[in-house]
C-alpha cells in the first residue's frame, strides 16, 4: 500500500481529535455523521496490544479489545474509538455498566479513525481515506467499525435521539486528523440522553 511510504508516527504518541459541540448539526456533502456513543474514549495500539485511555493503560481491564487487536493483520495500528458495553435488546450503549467495571469482559471498541498503520502515519490522508482502510483492517468481535451516514445532519440527528442514543458527531469528510479541539469534527448531543442527564445532575 502507498501509505507504507509515509512518514512514520512519532515516538510517544499523540493528543487525540477533539470535536467542537454544536446546537444542531451541519449538512451538506462535505460531511459524514457517525452515532455517538456513550462510552470511554480509547486510543488502542496494536503493537503490544496495548489499550490506553488518558495515557494509562487498560489492556488488562478489557480483555475482547486487548484479543481483538492481537489479531489484526498488521504489524502496527493506531485506532481512535469508543469503549462501550451494550445493551443485548437495544443495541445502546449502558455507561453505568462500563463505569462499575461490573461487566469488563463484554467491553467492546466502536473504531471510528484509524490513525497509524504499520508504521505509517495517517493523519495527513482524508478522513474519507483514513475510515476505509479502518473497514479493511477490523472485523468485528472485540472491535467493531463505528459506521458513518451520508445523509442530512438533522435527519441523522433526529432519529439518533428517537432511539435513545447519546447524539451525533459529524465530521469533514476531506479532513486530517488534528490533535486538539477542532472545528472539523462537530458534536451535538441528545438533550433527552442519560449522558445529558449526568451532567445536569453535576
Amino acid at each position: 500500500m502507498s501509505v507504507l511510504s509515509r512518514p512514520r508516527i512519532l515516538p510517544g504518541g499523540f493528543e487525540p481529535c477533539i470535536p467542537t459541540a454544536a446546537r444542531v448539526p451541519p449538512s451538506g456533502p462535505g460531511w459524514l455523521h457517525e452515532i455517538k456513543h456513550d462510552g470511554y474514549r480509547l486510543i488502542a495500539r496494536r503493537e503490544g496490544s496495548r489499550v490506553r485511555r488518558r495515557g494509562h493503560d487498560w489492556s488488562e481491564r478489557f480483555p475482547r479489545i486487548r484479543e481483538a487487536l492481537a489479531s489484526l493483520r498488521a504489524r502496527s495500528a493506531t485506532i481512535d474509538g469508543e469503549a462501550v458495553v451494550l445493551c443485548h435488546k437495544t443495541g445502546l450503549s449502558l455507561f453505568h455498566e462500563l463505569h462499575s467495571g461490573r461487566r469488563d469482559r463484554d467491553v467492546i471498541l466502536y473504531a471510528f479513525d484509524l490513525v497509524e498503520l504499520d508504521g505509517a502515519d495517517l493523519r495527513p490522508f482524508p478522513l474519507i481515506d483514513r475510515k476505509a482502510m479502518l473497514g479493511n483492517l477490523v472485523h468485528g468481535g472485540g472491535i467493531e467499525l463505528a459506521e458513518h451516514i451520508d445523509v442530512d445532519g438533522a435527519t441523522v440527528f433526529r432519529h439518533a435521539c428517537k432511539l435513545g442514543c447519546e447524539g451525533i458527531v459529524s465530521k469533514q469528510r476531506a479532513s486530517p486528523y488534528r490533535s486538539g479541539r477542532v472545528r472539523t469534527w462537530l458534536k451535538t448531543k441528545n438533550p433527552d440522553s442519560s449522558a445529558m442527564t449526568r451532567v445536569w445532575e453535576r
